[in-house]
Order: structure tokens, then C-alpha cells, then sequence
């Protein structure tokens, strides 16, 4: 008899762990499903190199802004922070095409030669879109150039 009951316990217990697992497995599905896989969430752009170490750091989200900027040979560091309303969002975010994303071209870093490198970042649900010195790609470039005018007129005059 004891064997009996423990097989039966081992049954139930299977059962019971498999609906647990299939159960959080469907939970996660269905908050995924909901978001626009062409949404930007966030977009980086970053300007590192040269013979001082200059940065600059810009980050923008949907609620935010964010910069960082300095040079490591001085150890000079500033940082500063906005919080950005929805249409200064939709303005920074309608200069992107996600159509054009797969075909805009990176090409080599210049930092080798003590050059600065632009990196630009565009965040989707469903990908992460890096270039960097893509001012190269005279065709599809244009729109970064508009993203950059349009990040200038919010930052600070020591930020630009």
C-alpha cells in the first residue's frame, strides 16, 4: 500500500508543477503580446573619442532626458536630467522612420586615429537598432540629423 500512495503523490505533484510552470508561461506571453513591436522606447546617442577622452552621453525616454558629458584625462564630469512631456516625445520620435532602421549603414570607428565616434542607439520591444558613424549613409541619415536638432533645442546651452 505505501508504495501506491506515494506514486500517486508523485502523479499529483507532476500535475500540479506542470500547470504552475504552463500557467506563468502564459502570463508572460500575453504581457509581451500587447506591445507595439515598432515602438521606440528609448534612443541613445553617444559622441566618445578623440586625444582628452571627451564624451557626451544623451538618453531619451518617453518620461526623460538625460545627459552626461566630459573628458576622462581632466576627470571632468557633468550630468544632467529633464523629465519631457508626451508631444516633445512624439516630436523627438517622428524624425525615425522604422522602415529605413534595417537599412541605415555604420561605418569604422575613428577613435583608432583619435577621432570621435557617433553612436546612435533607437530601443524597440522587439529590437535594438545600433549605428555608429552613420553619417556616412548620406541617404538615410537625414533622420538623425533632425533627431539631433530636435534633442539641441531641449538641452541646456553647456549640454549642445
Amino acid at each position: 500500500m505505501p508504495t501506491t500512495k506515494n506514486i500517486h503523490l508523485k502523479i499529483l505533484f507532476s500535475i500540479f508543477l506542470l500547470s504552475a510552470f504552463f500557467s506563468c508561461d502564459k502570463k508572460e506571453s500575453v504581457q509581451t503580446a500587447h506591445k507595439d513591436p515598432y515602438e521606440i522606447t528609448s534612443i541613445s546617442i553617444s559622441n566618445i573619442g578623440g586625444n582628452l577622452g571627451y564624451y557626451r552621453i544623451i538618453k531619451v525616454t518617453k518620461d526623460s532626458i538625460t545627459v552626461e558629458k566630459g573628458t576622462t584625462s581632466t576627470q571632468n564630469h557633468k550630468k544632467w536630467h529633464s523629465a519631457i512631456n508626451a508631444s516633445t516625445w512624439k516630436q523627438l520620435t517622428s524624425s525615425i522612420h522604422m522602415v529605413d532602421l534595417d537599412h541605415i549603414k555604420s561605418s569604422p570607428s575613428q577613435q583608432s586615429v583619435d577621432g570621435i565616434d557617433e553612436t546612435f542607439q533607437i530601443r524597440t520591444p522587439k529590437k535594438s537598432h545600433i549605428y555608429v558613424n552613420s553619417y556616412v549613409d548620406t541617404v538615410h541619415y537625414k533622420q538623425f540629423q533632425q533627431l539631433k536638432e530636435h534633442i539641441d533645442h531641449i538641452l541646456p546651452k553647456e549640454y549642445k
